[in-house]
């Protein structure tokens, strides 16, 4: 969109020079891209945004200069002229469809004379990059680009019966356009047609067979509202642009409609010499404008500014919307026509702000303090991965759709409904998996039968569960253990197979890395099955696998150890604030404590005893060995746990660390009835 400075002087005092008022108007989003001195005036180059048409216009620009600069925007008063009543013969109007045309409007204008325009007229338009035709063409073009609302001039003397018909084409019905070209119309093209043809693509561009040239002598002056979707249809499927469709395309209204076509009137009989004699319009009547209820502590609380009710009062009325008071800070908005991107208070508010400017409205800090721990569910997840891989677990990635056969065959029951696939394309993919395991498990069995001696694996995806309403999905992290592995030590390579023990190592772990030191597990009545619980909530479980899942599956003399825990579950006691202390400046003395107690009796409470006992230097109490055989009577097992000590301000010694550390045995043998080694 092309503007002039002079043009636009025409409609308010500008006081800047043509290069600050580009920055002016770049700053206010009507971006510049490029001022061009021509002709002793100055040429705005202006991108304008779908939503804004009211900008296609000197006067939409007009008035953003006005808001902007707090100059005063000369308003445009024309009146209707009056014509006697033997004068007054309006030609007839039919429109087919509403909604199609919501208002159309046609002017008769009698006894002009067609000619070239005058040198002012011509200037501006050239300027614009638009060429001179007659004076009657060039002043609806004129008015195009004042007012933004495209017109059309009719020889009215070529229009059978005087009668305007708004319709859309009929089949196999043709035009030749005002560019010369035969154009072949369909049904989705709206017309201007008279009785006998159509003589206009409505919306686009006239016909040839009704143009104005030198030889008329009474014309009518179409100026109307079309449907901008019926409009833009058209354009697309002639491939036929035109700054009227462009107008059209985006919106255009009412009260411009009017006002365009009684200021191309005034021109006329004032260029050209012509005499109205009828003017007949159909359609709406009154423009429907909504109104805005809008609060200044509202647009304040949004854009974080202090701006004054009468600041806010005076900005929406520089942009043309009528304001009602309903009190210092509260105002009733009515929206101007030409306004039709405003739909609610948050559009006024981004209008305030605009106008006031981004830049002068304070920049202040967020009443809260940032957590710098808060990260999102996808960088957990990845924490996850990395501390599993650490771990030394591969990540496996299986499809999410498997077969009714493989659930089966790994005994793995679902507490949910299936999730069943309407039109498998296989019946490999006839349910979305309701565990990870299943697949995990045959994974483990592809590599258990390529020889691979130890295989530990995990995948975090997304299971399914059905309801009464839709699907779930939930994720979840499924770990499968299975083989043995080398282990080398002072006696040498030691192969150590998997069990529920190592899977317990793994879990703690993880657990640990994500800031959940304490979990508790509960062995339930199904054989090798053991539940993981934190805070007294069941995250999910481990599982021995049973003898007729091995089968199913062909694995031979080989203990499969399997996990699954629900991470949603998992991720609500994560705790990730971590606290860093500094490297102790005095040695740390380790103490162990072997003995033996019985299989059934857990260890978690025991180590918590002798945490709690072991305050302030005991600094950690962990188990480092594990052993039941000769020597270990049955029913027994024998462990050993290591207690380091240390103190922050000294180095301990013999004669303090032995008391503490006696006390912490008899205390395991008074209470959990130990049989110390």
């Amino acid at each position: 969109m092309k503007v002039t400075y002079n043009w636009l002087k025409d409609f308010l005092n500008i006081k800047a020079s043509p290069k600050s008022l580009a920055e002016k108007l770049t700053m206010a989003g009507l971006e510049v891209v490029s001022l061009e001195e021509a002709g002793g005036d100055f040429v705005f180059e202006i991108e304008i945004t779908s939503n804004r048409p009211d900008w296609l216009s000197m006067l939409g620009v007009a008035r953003e200069i006005s808001a902007i600069t707090g100059t005063k925007l000369k308003t445009v008063n024309l009146k209707e002229p009056k014509i006697k009543g033997k004068e007054f013969k309006p030609v007839k109007i039919s429109i087919a469809d509403k909604k199609d045309c919501s208002f159309y409007s046609a002017r008769i204008i009698r006894d002009v004379k067609v000619g070239p325009s005058p040198d002012w007229l011509k200037k501006r338009l050239e300027l614009l990059g638009c060429r001179s035709i007659n004076n009657i063409v060039d002043i609806t073009n004129y008015i195009l680009f004042e007012l933004g609302h495209p017109l059309h001039a009719f020889d009215l003397d070529l229009l059978a019966q005087e009668a305007i018909i708004v319709r859309r084409a009929k089949p196999g019905e043709k035009i030749t356009t005002l560019d010369d070209q035969q154009r072949l119309l369909g049904p989705e093209v709206l017309v201007i047609a008279d009785q006998d043809k159509t003589q206009a693509i409505a919306g686009v561009m006239g016909g040839k067979e009704s143009e104005v040239t030198a030889k008329t002598r009474n014309i009518l002056l179409e100026s109307a509202v079309f449907d901008p979707v019926l409009i833009r249809r058209t354009r697309q499927s002639l491939a036929l642009q035109s700054e009227s469709a462009y107008r059209f395309e985006r919106g255009v209204n009412l009260e411009t409609a009017k006002l365009a076509s009684l200021a191309s009137q005034e021109l006329i009989c004032r260029l050209a010499s012509g005499k109205p004699r009828a003017y007949k319009s159909i359609g709406i009547t009154k423009p429907v404008s909504p109104s805005i209820k809008l609060e200044a502590a509202y647009v304040n609380r949004i854009l974080g500014s202090s701006i004054p009710g009468l600041k806010i009062k005076q900005i929406l009325k520089s942009l043309g919307f009528d304001l009602r008071g309903q009190g210092k800070n509260r105002f009733l908005v009515k929206v101007p026509g030409f306004r039709q991107d405003i739909k609610s208070a948050i559009d006024l508010v981004e209008e305030i702000g605009r106008i006031y400017g981004y830049p002068e409205i304070a920049q202040t800090l967020p009443a809260i303090k940032p957590n710098l721990n808060i990260r999102g569910k996808k960088d957990i997840v990845s924490s996850v991965k990395n501390v599993l891989v650490g771990l030394g677990l591969q990540e496996a990635v299986t499809y999410s759709l498997i077969d009714r056969e493989l659930l089966a065959r790994s005994g793995i029951k679902p507490p949910g409904q299936l999730v069943e696939i309407l039109n498998p394309l296989s019946k490999e993919q006839e349910i979305l998996r309701p565990s990870l395991l299943p697949s995990l498990i045959r994974c483990l069995a592809h590599n258990l039968d390529r020889q691979q001696e130890y295989v530990n694996i995990f995948e975090i995806a997304n299971v399914f569960s059905g309801n009464a309403d839709y699907p779930q999905e939930t994720l979840f992290l499924g770990i499968a253990l299975c083989g043995t592995r080398a282990i080398l030590t002072n006696q040498g390579l030691v192969r150590d197979e998997v069990t529920l023990l190592h899977l317990k190592g793994i879990l703690e772990g993880l657990f640990n890395k994500l800031g959940i030191p304490d979990f508790d597990l509960k062995a339930q009545s199904a054989a090798g099955l053991v539940s993981i619980i934190i805070q007294q909530q069941e995250i999910g479980f481990m599982l021995d696998l049973n003898n007729q899942a091995l089968d199913a599956f062909s694995i031979k003399n080989k203990q499969v150890i399997l996990a699954e825990i629900d991470l949603e579950k998992m991720f609500a006691h994560l705790n990730l604030n971590k606290k860093f202390s500094g490297i102790p400046r005095y040695p740390a003395v380790t103490r162990d404590i072997s003995f033996m107690i019985k299989d059934d009796m857990p260890v978690q409470g025991l180590l918590a005893a002798i945490e709690a006992k072991g305050l302030p230097l005991l600094r950690s109490a962990r188990v480092v060995d594990y052993y039941q055989g000769k020597q270990i009577p049955v029913g027994f097992r024998g462990l050993t746990v290591s207690c380091v000590y240390r103190a922050n301000d000294r180095t301990l010694t013999e004669e303090e660390l032995s008391p503490l550390h006696n006390s912490i045995c008899s205390l395991l043998q008074e209470r959990f009835g130990i049989k110390l080694r």
